[in-house]
């Protein structure tokens, strides 16, 4: 089988000064490439700690999207899902996670951790997301401005995650500042000018929250609290437990998935809806009907996550193109929440748009995000404590963007109520 391998001039995703540029000149980068006859293919990143392979291809039209997320035993995770260089064994110990698993393994995983979340467990985070957004806003309202990230948009998905796991207040900003070390990038805000150092400092990130969480967990098997490591270490399921390397691994998921996708949703929200004054009015002219619908535009148009990869597991087809056992794809949700042919006018942003088939929390399939629940209780909840008791919030001025491939971050918005 003859794969052509192809990319128009001018449109390098793997470079970075790609990602430096203006967001229009981003996305129109990405219609460019949905127009094209095949998925373009594009060489992968040189890093001094990771050996550059053959290259990926990108997916960029919902279609695509959809259906490798769809087929799960023909594009694999296995093989990596959130790297696009082969990810060395020592890296894979921290961050080799049920995210860069296939089934059956990632299925009995799948279902250890979801019989954690039970329904004592979820009305015990829903208690918990509301009472942390009333005292969020409290403190919001007394100091009256400042930055809407660290003061809001971070505070709450950490807090719930921290506080479900039993992690103590005093390890918030270890996990905190740790997690920001792990979805770097390229931003010079948190990766060292040397680039010897970034391994370094990824191995250094995951151990320590590899080190809280087995602790923990070490704590949990002999007296267990209720809280959810207690449940993950005692679960078992067809005679298997979570082992101490996939405790730890799913907290680096969890932390990961779970605290900066939900942060950077709740502040491209604020950003969105300060943008966009006629959304936010109708926003707040009936909040209870329009707040789900604003979620989920929310997460469409912001795309947290902005791409996973997948790898083919034979010679296959797809949608018409052809690929080969051991081709990389990666699947750029970013560029199909923006397709035109299933998305009206998808530069705009409408609370009211109906359907919604985003792909914002995955596609469909075995990896959709298992705490989209969660996610959008919490921005819910959020933005109901805001409308209701900060109701003049706003942003005041341009988002401070990460320089990152992978999430599209909002660092620091300054904000005033």
């Amino acid at each position: 089988m003859t794969v052509e391998k192809t990319r128009p001039d001018g449109i390098d995703l793997t470079e970075w000064e790609f990602w430096e540029r203006p967001l229009e000149e981003r996305h129109a980068a990405f219609r460019t490439l949905r127009g094209l006859p095949r998925p373009a293919f594009f060489r992968e990143p040189e890093m001094s700690f990771l050996p550059a392979g053959p290259g990926y291809y990108a997916l960029v039209t919902h279609a695509d999207v959809v259906e490798a997320s769809r087929r799960s035993a023909d594009f694999c995770s296995g093989q990596g899902a959130i790297n696009i260089n082969d990810m060395p064994a020592d890296l894979g110990e921290y961050f080799g996670s049920m995210i860069n698993m296939d089934d059956p393994r990632h299925a009995k995983i799948r279902r250890i951790v979801s019989r954690a979340f039970s329904p004592r467990m979820i009305q015990r985070f829903e208690d918990q997301v509301q009472a942390t957004a009333e005292q969020v806003v409290e403190e919001v309202l007394a100091k009256g401005g400042g930055d809407f990230v660290t003061d809001v948009a971070a505070r709450l998905p950490l807090k719930i995650i921290c506080d479900l796991m039993g992690i103590d207040e005093r390890h918030y900003k270890t996990v905190f500042d740790n997690t920001n070390v792990i979805l770097a990038g390229a931003d010079p805000e948190f990766v060292p000018d040397e680039p010897d150092q970034v391994a370094l400092q990824l191995l250094e990130a995951g151990q320590t929250l590899k080190d809280l969480v087995e602790e923990l967990g070490r704590q949990r098997r002999d007296e267990p609290t209720g809280d959810l490591i207690s449940a993950l270490v005692n679960a078992n399921i067809d005679g298997e437990s979570l082992t101490d390397q996939e405790l730890g691994s799913f907290f680096i998921l969890l932390v990961v998935a779970g605290n900066e996708t939900t942060r950077n949703a709740i502040a491209h929200g604020l950003h969105l809806l300060t943008e966009n004054p006629e959304q936010r009015e109708l926003l707040a002219s009936d909040f209870e009907r329009y707040i789900p619908g604003a979620v989920e535009e929310i997460v469409r148009y912001a795309s947290p996550v902005i791409w996973m990869r997948r790898t083919a597991t034979r010679d296959t087809e797809l949608n018409g193109h052809e690929f080969k056992a051991g081709d990389k794809l990666l699947l750029y949700y970013w560029a199909a929440n923006r397709d035109e042919t299933v998305f009206d006018h998808p530069e705009v942003f409408d609370i009211t748009r109906d359907p919604n088939p985003h792909v914002g929390f995955g596609g469909p399939g075995p990896h959709f995000c298992l705490g989209a629940h969660l996610a959008r209780r919490e921005i819910t909840v959020m933005f109901r404590e805001l409308f209701r008791r900060a109701p003049g919030i706003r942003a005041t001025g341009e988002p401070d963007r990460l320089l990152s491939n992978f999430i599209n971050g909002i660092k620091h918005l300054p904000y005033a109520v």
